[in-house]
């Protein structure tokens, strides 16, 4: 079904449902962190603070003919807030935080609205099998980051080769 058509799709709404499903989740954490007892099977507070991040990290993946490029929004940010790293040898992953001003020393002022998200940011991505991962790059240009990885060259199919027949 549809979401748009039930009228699910609005900023407000959205903007409503995330602020509830956050208020759900912190609440769960809290609780979760309270009790002494091990909470076998409930995801930890790390994984919960990563799953978030993801989440609301969104990006745009190209394949080119030489390489892949990641593209992903992160206005405000300057290059030394980023970081990008290949672990586990084929899992791309982009991180860092975004902190919110520091309005401390400056009299009379108040947020009367706060809807830019600040915090933790992250994306992993599996990369291919043909992914260079010794040739990758990272521009942050306009509050863009382009992530190119290379792709290695396709292998070169086997020549044919010549035996020669002795006569015994």
């Amino acid at each position: 079904m549809d979401i748009s058509l039930m009228g699910l799709d609005t900023p407000l709404f959205l903007h409503n449902l995330h602020h509830i499903l956050n208020a759900a989740n912190d609440s769960d954490i809290k609780t979760s962190s309270s009790n002494n007892n091990s909470n076998v099977g409930e995801p930890g507070r790390a994984y919960v603070r990563d799953a978030r991040a993801m989440a609301a990290t969104p990006a745009d993946v190209k394949e080119y003919p030489n390489s892949y490029v990641f593209i992903i929004d992160m206005p405000g940010l300057k290059s030394g807030d980023i970081k990008v790293q290949v672990e586990d040898e084929n899992v791309l992953v982009i991180s860092g935080e975004r902190k919110r001003e520091n309005e401390q020393g400056k009299e009379g002022v108040k947020y009367v609205r706060m809807e830019r998200r600040i915090g933790k940011f992250m994306r992993k991505f599996s990369l291919p099998e043909n992914a260079d991962t010794d040739k990758i790059s990272a521009v942050s240009q306009d509050g863009v980051l382009t992530v190119t990885v290379e792709k290695l060259p396709p292998p070169q199919p086997k020549k044919p080769k010549t035996i020669q027949v002795q006569i015994a």
